[in-house]
């Protein structure tokens, strides 16, 4: 009678099982049963303490808090799950749910949003919220399809200012000799440090503090923020401002999984999305300026603040940049940048 129950209560088990199973979302993007708890992961590659970092805990907290809990958001910083190079391909693969890579990463899949790299293309965030939240955004967005995402938003960071170690960099014959960390994936970038006359190696972003300290390369470019929060200021003692590129992210989810959850969940993402965007923008050009202030109180770097007329400089020795990658990126691209430029100030 015991081993009759014991067959009994392993068949019902069983059963239990197989129907409660069938109503799972697996990985080949069936719809998500929406009694379930739903689990997005979220991985980048910065601290937490950046913009990016605080916009996807706040992101995070709030679709929580506006799904009852049916939907946790799990934000893995600082490329604890995925550097740079491997991002991109998880998300394709679904290994995780949500990411936001700089732009300049999307050129391994499409080389049109390399246009974002192009020395001087913005004068400020004004222009580049413009272009990017206008048909210069859709259009980037618009090459995405075929790849298994989904955009959701653009993110700011910040405009781009040059560290290094060796010496003061203010005209462009002040870069010859040097070694530049650049971003991945981005041939604009590579050339536009050649053009100054110096070298370049691609590094993922989570590598760049050791190759600094350890003299690997002399110098890099990036925001304010990273700069403060990675702590590169400690091992570069000479900052050139000069705000000669923008760099922003954008906010990525798998498209298979996007469209396997419920109507509902999507549009409380996407209404949250839209929400901590603003917010983002906000706190990303509040912390550039707070940790400016800090970099300069330490004591530790000398900063020079580029002129008018060193910024016709550089951009004398970038200009042969826009028709070179112009094949690439497309004219189209281009043309609608520097239109949006002409109608704002």
């Amino acid at each position: 009678m015991l081993d009759w129950a014991k067959k009994w209560l392993l068949f019902f088990m069983a059963v239990v099982l197989i129907t409660t199973g069938c109503d799972r979302r697996g990985p080949d993007g069936e719809q998500v049963d929406p009694r379930e708890k739903i689990v997005i992961k979220f991985s980048h590659v910065v601290a937490e303490d950046t913009p990016k970092g605080q916009a996807a805990r706040r992101f995070a907290r709030l679709v929580e808090e506006r799904t009852g809990g049916r939907v946790e958001v799990q934000v893995f910083p600082n490329s604890v799950l995925y550097k740079d190079g491997e991002e991109l391909d998880a998300l394709q693969k679904g290994a995780v749910q949500i990411i936001a890579p700089t732009t300049s990463k999307l050129s391994s899949l499409a080389p049109q949003w390399q246009l974002l790299d192009l020395p001087y293309l913005f004068e400020n965030e004004e222009q580049v919220h413009k272009a990017l939240d206008g048909e210069l955004g859709k259009k980037l967005f618009a090459t995405l399809e075929p790849y298994n995402i989904y955009p959701l938003a653009f993110w700011d960071n910040g405009f781009k200012q040059i560290t290094n170690s060796k010496r003061p960099v203010v005209h462009p014959e002040d870069f010859k000799g040097l070694t530049f960390r650049v971003m991945i994936n981005s041939k604009v970038l590579e050339e536009q440090f050649h053009s100054l006359g110096a070298d370049t190696i691609q590094m993922p972003f989570s590598d760049v503090y050791d190759a600094l300290s350890k003299g690997q390369v002399d110098g890099q470019e990036n925001t304010v923020s990273n700069i403060y929060s990675q702590r590169f200021y400690e091992t570069q003692p000479y900052l050139t401002v000069s705000n000669h590129g923008y760099m922003g992210y954008v906010v990525l989810i798998n498209k298979k999984f996007w469209f396997s959850l419920p109507s509902d969940i999507r549009k409380v993402i996407e209404e949250t999305m839209a929400e901590v965007t603003l917010w983002e923008r906000e706190q990303a050009a509040k912390l550039n300026r707070k940790n400016f202030e800090k970099i300069k109180s330490s004591g530790e770097v000398k900063i020079h603040i580029q002129t008018p007329s060193e910024r016709d400089e550089w951009q004398a020795v970038f200009a042969h940049l826009y028709q070179q990658f112009r094949s690439v990126i497309g004219n189209e691209l281009i043309e609608e940048a520097l239109r949006t430029k002409r109608t704002l100030p």
